[in-house]
């Protein structure tokens, strides 16, 4: 029997997250950590977390300050640096809980630029990963009107915490119609971005291009040609941008932006499982 807990966590500034974990039978090959999107939550991996538990990894997910079930006005921050101390003590209490087994971090979406801020911002514990996967990087354009764009950077200042829905385009989730239709039924997503999180956002993605060379992990970025909600050409931007050796792009051919979810998501699983079990330390 796979075990499944739920818990919650002491963030840096003390606001308590929630967070669950899933443990395959027998023996723990390594642990693969998920940062979810905007308007995202952990329990959006079902087909990931069932497909790695039973190649033996453990699965941890949270979900975000302002997200799914953990407190905090849904969509804001007040800076990016929230988001990096989240994911910071979430690594900290895996490692706790499990000490010596290998860790990987998967962000999708702006998870991803999560993860990729964390990375960069704080090498020296990013050094104790085996590595980081970008799944889909808002790390580019995105589906995001300039309007909302424009309205987001005004109000940042005076109205930190008005919050707009982003407008991006549910269908341009899945090709998969089951998936959409589970999503409209999903009481734990949300559609809204706060001002003070776009002037955030759009300053953090700047940050990490231009600090991409110093990058020091193993890196697999996981993208669909036919993204329209992060456009492809980000992540692919970043990529070439990386100096370290160890880094792989895979771009699947009209692939939308929920990877584990869309019509080709097994594929996807298949070489995420494959690169996760390259990066495992040697036995």
């Amino acid at each position: 029997m796979t075990k499944h807990n739920e818990s919650v966590f002491k963030s840096v500034d003390g606001l308590e997250l929630y967070y669950q974990n899933w443990y395959p039978e027998g023996e723990v090959k390594g642990i693969l950590v998920i940062v979810h999107g905007l308007g995202g939550h952990s329990d959006k991996y079902g087909n990931m977390v069932d497909y790695l538990l039973s190649k033996q990894y453990a699965i941890y997910g949270l979900d975000l300050r302002g997200h799914g079930r953990s407190p905090g006005q849904r969509g804001h921050i007040n800076s990016w640096s929230e988001f990096r101390g989240d994911l910071a003590a979430f690594v900290e209490l895996i490692q706790n809980q499990q000490p010596g087994c290998p860790i990987f971090v998967l962000g999708h979406s702006l998870g991803a630029v999560v993860v990729c801020d964390y990375v960069l911002r704080q090498p020296k514990e990013a050094a104790k990963l085996q590595g980081a996967i970008a799944f889909a990087p808002a790390i580019g354009k995105v589906g995001v009107s300039k309007f909302r764009v424009f309205l987001g950077n005004l109000l940042s200042q005076i109205w930190p915490r008005f919050s707009l829905s982003t407008g991006l385009n549910l269908s341009a989730a899945s090709r998969d119609e089951k998936v959409l239709a589970a999503y409209t039924q999903d009481t734990l997503r949300h559609s809204l971005g706060s001002a003070r999180l776009a002037t955030e956002y759009f300053t953090t993605v700047a940050w990490i291009h231009n600090h991409a060379s110093q990058w020091q992990i193993p890196l697999l970025i996981l993208h669909g040609s036919a993204d329209t909600i992060a456009l492809p050409e980000g992540g692919e931007r970043f990529y070439q941008n990386v100096a370290f050796a160890d880094k792989l792009r895979i771009e699947y051919p009209g692939a939308y932006h929920d990877l584990q979810a869309d019509l080709n998501y097994q594929q996807v699983l298949a070489d995420l499982e494959n690169w996760l079990d390259q990066h495992l330390p040697p036995q």
